[in-house]
């Protein structure tokens, strides 16, 4: 029997999500933590199947036809069912009933696929079979520095004894093999056909297996072995998932080198939403023996940058990555100390390089990380580790802090706040937020004030002192962007001129960060701003609908048709400290119906704006002009808005932790059990943090 607390794979299930041809949805990925595959629209097809360092970009196979005409001909209703380990897909089509389980098998670059079809007549009828097989399998040997991985034509050959089609990339050799475990007819060279004949009643099934691998011996030995035994391999997907997710809140057991606290809680959406969190992180662990990082953390899947780790994103689910796994964590923050944050938005576990533009949030983004790490590791010895950065020069890991925290002084304008340059090295679909931004200003303040707090715990008292009276001026100076009465903020560009941006990343930064010093009149306007413009029942947008850039995209991560991953959560973590505990509490409920189709995407819109089969706020599609994956590695802000905001947990950098709950609204008999923090294990009530008997 699972412990009170602990879910099931059952329990992860998603709603049934119905589609039809060209529907606003986004197929479900599956991942076995080498690599990520996902479905397609139609019932039997698998697309952006890709296990680093073989890539097979976004190629479509496995198209099914049904007695000869394509099965989304037939304008089929789709009813999808997504959990950890599996995707299963329904089709009623006339007298068939047609049902796929696809996985991803434990420790094979591969995905399966096993489909049954049942003659639900009352005759005996011919059912034909066809499948559309494709392959790109490639392998670049560099980084996968684009947002979709490689892929290249590949040279096709029919393999009749193994009943596949093997693809091979003429320049590098890497191979997908891609068959049966019956034997069909070739139609033609990627057109494998089945015929059969069903009686009243009468059900058949067929597995179908798809590997990538750099060479064809590879290849062809994965693909043999699973074709022996399609669904034991599928079952054996089911058994990875049901240990990796009881592991997760066990302290001491699987791989991970910590734990996460078991929530119990009589609120099933709070309870939903925390699991939800926690599976979106989890669903982007990527232990692949060809990391040059050791085991990795991906931003995005399945569809769009692969094998990247993004500083802001991974920053986002900080405290859930110093509770689980504070050895990755700490060796990730490392590396990015010794390459550098100010050239590149994250770096490639292929190479280990670092890729893309300069985020303007990476000096805040690793002055959280550093923070988190310590205080709830309590490992703060490692602040003074030496590290030689990309200039050549050793420097201790505080010292790397408090030059991120001072960072925006090389970026200040006359004006004396940091300029962050353009659209690009912020929201990128926002064109109004750029150069002297209110939010980043304002987590320059906070970034000093943490970086004090790092000093005076190091004993670097004096240093301390300077940081927080420099944060103090430039906390006065951010406020002069505030436009009173109204609850947002303004943008100053180079010319001097203000901008108005009704944007959320202000509310949680600058809310975040300067509650303290703003005046109780402005922070009931920042919630009011909130309520009225950005908050719906079940999700936000992003920027207020009455915003005149909103004209500009209909991106969904940042724009006033629906919000990015972690930003209800961040807003949450805002309110809080803005003393708004109470709109949170109402608001969960409706950010759990969210959690309907799986982890969180990149980007979901707001509810009701386009046609969905359930009722939270639905996933952003992945193609243009949308551009939204999936899955989001920053989805575990919504679990340390819970621990940290809900629960009220405060973990010192002395080791010790206090919790102030605040559980009125939603669940005052909720509690934490098992949080461990600096070694220590605590259960967390609404009579705050209690700390059980060392084992």
């Amino acid at each position: 029997m699972a412990e009170a607390g602990v879910p099931r794979l059952e329990d992860l299930e998603s709603a049934p999500l119905q589609h039809h041809f060209e529907d606003m949805f986004n197929p479900p990925g599956l991942t076995n933590f080498m690599g990520a595959v996902q479905v397609d629209h139609d019932l039997f097809a698998l697309r952006s199947v890709n296990f680093p360092p073989v890539g097979s970009g976004d190629t479509v196979s496995g198209v099914l036809f049904v007695d000869g005409k394509l099965l989304r001909s037939f304008a089929p209703q789709v009813t999808v069912l997504w959990r950890p380990d599996r995707v299963v897909r329904s089709v009623r089509l006339a007298d068939l009933e047609l049902r796929t389980v696809t996985a991803c098998p434990p420790v094979e670059p591969a995905a399966l696929v096993e489909l049954q079809v049942t003659n639900v007549s009352q005759s005996r009828r011919q059912v034909r079979l066809g499948f559309a097989l494709a392959s790109r399998a490639t392998v670049t040997g560099k980084a996968w520095s684009h947002a979709k991985p490689p892929s290249r034509r590949n040279k096709l050959e029919v393999d009749r004894q193994r009943r596949a089609l093997v693809g091979t990339c003429p320049k590098s050799g890497a191979t997908c093999v891609q068959g049966f475990d019956a034997t069909p007819s070739w139609g033609t060279p990627n057109m494998a056909e089945f015929t059969w004949e069903l009686g009243p009643g009468q059900s058949r099934r067929l597995g179908f297996v798809m590997v990538l691998a750099p060479t064809r011996e590879a290849a062809e030995s994965s693909f043999d072995r699973l074709a022996r035994s399609v669904r034991g391999h599928i079952e054996a997907a089911e058994e990875l998932w049901r240990k990796e997710v009881a592991q997760i809140f066990e302290p001491g057991t699987g791989s991970f080198t910590g734990s996460l606290p078991v929530l119990e809680t009589e609120s099933e959406p709070l309870q939903r939403l925390y699991w939800s969190s926690i599976l979106g992180v989890l669903y982007m662990r990527r232990d692949s023996p060809h990391s040059k990082l050791g085991r990795s953390y991906d931003t995005l899947m399945p569809r769009y940058w692969q094998t990247m780790t993004f500083i802001w994103d991974y920053s986002l689910s900080s405290v859930l990555h110093a509770l689980l796994d504070p050895g990755t964590m700490r060796r990730h923050i490392e590396h990015w100390a010794r390459t550098g944050v100010h050239r590149h938005y994250g770096t490639e576990w292929l190479t280990g390089k670092p890729v893309g533009v300069w985020y303007a949030v990476n000096d805040s983004a690793m002055v959280r990380l550093v923070l988190d790490y310590a205080r709830w590791s309590g490992d703060t010895a490692w602040l003074a580790k030496p590290l030689r950065g990309p200039s050549g020069r050793e420097r201790k890991v505080l010292d790397y802090l408090v030059s991120w925290s001072l960072h925006w002084k090389d970026l200040a304008s006359q004006g004396g706040l940091a300029d962050y340059g353009g659209k690009r090295n912020l929201l990128e679909c926002v064109s109004t937020y750029k150069h002297q931004v209110a939010g980043l200003n304002a987590m320059n303040v906070w970034c000093m004030r943490v970086a004090a707090e790092l000093c005076e715990h190091m004993g670097e008292r004096a240093k301390a002192l300077c940081l927080k009276d420099e944060a103090t001026r430039l906390s006065a100076r951010v406020r002069d962007l505030y436009v009173e009465g109204a609850g947002y903020w303004r943008a100053r560009q180079r010319d001097d001129s203000l901008l108005e941006v009704k944007h959320c990343y202000d509310l949680m930064t600058a809310g975040f960060a300067l509650a303290g010093d703003l005046m109780p009149k402005a922070r009931q306007e920042i919630v009011d701003f909130f309520l009225r413009e950005l908050r719906s029942e079940t999700w936000m947008r992003a920027l207020a609908a009455s915003d005149p850039d909103a004209a500009y995209s209909v991106r969904p991560d940042h724009q006033w048709n629906g919000a990015y991953t972690a930003w209800p959560a961040e807003v949450a973590r805002a309110l809080y400290r803005l003393g708004a505990g109470k709109v949170v509490a109402d608001w969960i409920p409706g950010l759990a119906r969210t959690t309907a189709e799986g982890p969180f995407a990149q980007g979901h819109f707001v509810e009701g704006l386009v046609a969905s089969s359930h009722d939270g706020a639905p996933k952003g599609p992945p193609q243009r002009p949308y551009l939204m994956d999936w899955a989001c590695a920053s989805a575990g802000s919504f679990a340390g808005m819970i621990i940290e905001g809900l629960f009220g947990v405060e973990a010192g950098l002395d080791g010790t932790v206090r919790a102030v709950p605040r559980l009125a609204g939603l669940d005052p008999s909720a509690r934490l059990r098992r949080l461990v923090v600096a070694g220590h294990s605590y259960d967390v009530s609404a009579a705050g943090a209690v700390r059980r008997p060392d084992a």
